[in-house]
């Protein structure tokens, strides 16, 4: 009994927090405490300023061949490569409107590892947990913005655009941020206290401002059209992703934060740029809209529910 309320109090400590800060944003939009543009504006800081930010303080201050963990990050990037495939065969026998298959594939395998996920692991890890989702967040974001402009591409019969992504890729700020931080990482290169306490005032702003941003932008409305589509596409990813990476990190040996890290990232919820880009490509933005509600409600509940396993079974 003792080992089962550890567990539950374990699984609960990493999303309750998440889940409290989610229903607040929600809460003080409902009651137009904060409105659209203070969603759009603390999103964009986020994404520009503040994440970045919060990257490059953390891997800066570490050492790389203490913390970066290369097996898990290629495992990572091969089981993202497998599980899309999978989803890419999956979503041709099982969504009937060609045109919405790259947005289900999409939504399936795309995870919210910047925001959600972090906040994840932080949750459960503290630093150890950041610096290890770092290095993962990095290389594995980048492969998830190559295989969603190709599946979406590909599901609408368009040729073009793809520069226009790939561009935004090598531009990514979070991506930039990492890459400035690794020298100073490998060659341990101590930064100025000024750029250190400035950037800490950034950092700390980041998950409070993006999880308040994330529910406030939460449109229940949209659970109207595709549900079915949407419905498949959240169980694949909060369910058949995560179960099929996870067994495959047991299997390989990773266990404690290398497993948590893995199992956290891979249990976020759908990354709401997957929105972003299917509108912007004039693809079923609706449909996509649905799926990140249904995951990140859903995330909350799943997540909990790994991590009690993982941590029951003695491999956490």
């Amino acid at each position: 009994m003792q080992d089962f309320l550890q567990s539950l109090s374990f699984s609960f400590s990493i999303t309750g927090p998440i889940f409290v800060v989610l229903l607040l944003g929600i809460y003080l939009n409902r009651t137009h405490f904060i409105n659209d543009n203070f969603i759009e504006v603390g999103s964009k800081l986020v994404f520009n300023v503040t994440l970045p930010a919060l990257m490059f303080i953390s891997i800066s201050r570490t050492s790389i061949a203490e913390s970066a963990n290369v097996k898990l990050v290629i495992y990572g990037l091969i089981g993202t490569a497998v599980t899309y495939a999978m989803l890419e065969l999956l979503a041709r026998f099982a969504v009937a409107k060609r045109e919405d298959r790259g947005v289900v594939v999409q939504g399936a395998f795309r995870s919210n590892m910047g925001i959600i996920g972090l906040a994840y692991c932080v949750n459960a890890y503290g630093h150890s947990g950041l610096v290890a989702a770092s290095f993962y967040l990095a290389l594995v974001t980048i492969l998830y913005n190559i295989l969603s402009v190709f599946t979406l591409n590909r599901s609408m019969n368009r040729d073009g655009s793809s520069a226009t992504y790939i561009r935004g890729i090598v531009g990514n700020p979070i991506i930039l941020s990492i890459l400035a931080a690794l020298p100073f990482a490998a060659f341990e290169w101590p930064l100025p206290s000024l750029l250190v306490r400035s950037g800490e005032y950034f950092a700390q702003m980041t998950l409070p401002l993006a999880l308040l941003c994330t529910g406030a932008s939460l449109n229940f409305k949209a659970l109207r059209a595709d549900i079915n589509s949407a419905m498949l596409s959240a169980i694949c990813k909060l369910l058949v992703v995560p179960i099929l990476l996870i067994g495959g990190g047991v299997v390989l040996g990773f266990r404690d934060v290398e497993l948590g890290v893995l199992a956290l990232m891979s249990s976020a919820p759908t990354a709401a740029a997957s929105y972003v880009m299917v509108r912007a490509m004039g693809g079923n933005s609706a449909l996509a809209a649905n799926i990140i509600v249904l995951t990140t409600l859903g995330s909350l509940f799943t997540a909990s529910l790994i991590m009690f396993v993982l941590h029951g079974l003695g491999l956490l």
